[in-house]
């Protein structure tokens, strides 16, 4: 079996099944802490070093929200929202994959997280962060989207990638090159799904956005022992689908917490600046972060997305006299799982897609598509009594998307440029 990632203390860890090994027993508490999730604004990049902008609003959001937060308990996990680094030109601008790979997104580590790790060591506190990255270890001129930690030493410790993407986002994911991640890191829970396992924070799992759709994923986070799910950024319509906020987003956040017996750390992406050349930006999100506590109590919101703050007091200590002690509501440990493994067996979505040629959008809806039409033929979707065409992806023109990626470029000529 391939060396595993690294856990926490820098050691290598082998999976030597679907459930890795743990220690026996927990050892000293974990004091109750403060975890804080960041909505900042920001700038869509048009190349890799554009990237630094959107660092210089980061830095300034930590430095203001621990001047009030820390006065409070100690913060040790700070989270930045999903598209926090780079903003969402990749999907914007259908650019095709493997430059978008090359051109936009970044390495792990890499500039880009020795910043962030500056910002860890001055706070002592770990920082969970959601960029697109490459991962060579696994296939050239592909990026995943990732989710990562940065360790009080400054130093990345923790790396995941997201599973499920929506049908605009170009991300590689570990499905799509499924038999060559499987070479690399074998094919149990851990090689998917990661936990990062520390003395400070308790056990931490990462998702992104579309991932939490699907209540399998902060499921099988829990399975690997997860206490603290951070899952950034989703949004409208799914966030604005009622009121008083956060819409279907808070809905699933709220049932990952309560089902799974988990924290949900959720801060969403503040107001987008598709392009330099826009002079305001657009609120693709609507705000509402959040934080949930394991019983799916809302603990901390703000409507505004407009560089906020979300702080809430994290005790693993709790979750854990919960998880052991309770006889009703801790539901993992009822769960009989033989009754649900038929759901499972025949594949819906098809597996290997991005070992050949990476799909642009068009050919996207053509997959999704033919996923509606399997379920309908397996008879678990009925189709209505009469059909209506269902949205498509429009291109701006007829270019290429290599070659619409090109002029575009001129959207960010001479910014960021000191």
């Amino acid at each position: 079996m391939a060396e595993r990632r690294k856990k926490h203390d820098g050691t290598s860890a082998a999976s030597t099944g679907n459930t890795p090994t743990r220690p026996a027993a927990s050892g000293s508490p974990i004091a109750p802490y403060m975890a804080v999730g960041l909505s900042t604004v920001v700038y869509g990049i048009g190349r890799r070093a554009h990237i630094v902008e959107n660092l210089k609003i980061i830095e300034h959001a930590i430095h203001a929200s621990m001047s009030v937060v820390s006065i409070n308990m100690p913060v040790k996990l700070i989270a930045l929202a999903e598209g926090a680094l780079t903003g969402f030109t990749d999907e914007a601008f259908d650019i095709p994959h493997e430059i978008a790979a090359r051109e936009l997104f970044i390495d792990i580590p890499g500039p880009e997280t020795e910043w962030l790790g500056r910002l860890a060591k001055q706070y002592r506190t770990h920082l969970i962060v959601q960029c697109k990255a490459r991962w060579p270890e696994v296939m050239a001129d592909r990026y995943f989207n990732t989710l990562f930690i940065i360790g009080p030493d400054g130093m990345v410790v923790h790396k995941a990638a997201k599973n499920m993407v929506w049908c605009r986002e170009h991300s590689c994911t570990p499905h799509d090159v499924y038999d060559r991640w499987v070479e690399v890191f074998g094919d149990s829970l851990e090689a998917f799904y990661p936990v990062y396992r520390s003395s400070e924070l308790g056990n931490v799992g990462a998702i992104c956005c579309s991932d939490g759709e699907y209540p399998e994923a902060v499921r099988a986070l829990a399975f690997n022992g997860a206490e603290v799910v951070y899952r950034p950024s989703e949004a409208v319509p799914m966030t604005a689908s009622s009121y008083p906020g956060g819409g279907g987003w808070m809905v699933q956040n709220r049932g990952h917490a309560q089902f799974n017996s988990v924290y949900m750390l959720c801060p969403n992406v503040g107001p987008v600046f598709l392009h330099p050349q826009m002079k305001h930006p657009y609120d693709i999100s609507g705000g509402n972060s959040h934080i949930v506590d394991y019983l799916g109590n809302v603990i901390s919101y703000s409507a505004s997305s407009y560089n906020s703050v979300v702080a809430a007091i994290i005790d693993v200590e709790a979750l854990r006299q919960f998880r052991t002690m309770n006889l009703n509501s801790n539901w993992l440990k009822d769960l009989r799982t033989e009754i649900f493994r038929k759901m499972y067996e025949e594949p819906i979505h098809p597996k290997n897609l991005f070992l050949g040629e990476p799909l642009d959008h068009a050919r996207a809806d053509e997959v999704y598509r033919a996923n509606i039409g399997r379920l309908i033929k397996r008879g678990i979707f009925t189709p209505p009594a009469h059909t209506f065409p269902g949205p498509a992806y429009a291109a701006m023109d007829d270019t290429p998307p290599a070659e619409a990626w090109e002029r575009a470029k001129g959207l960010w000529e001479g910014w960021g440029e000191e």
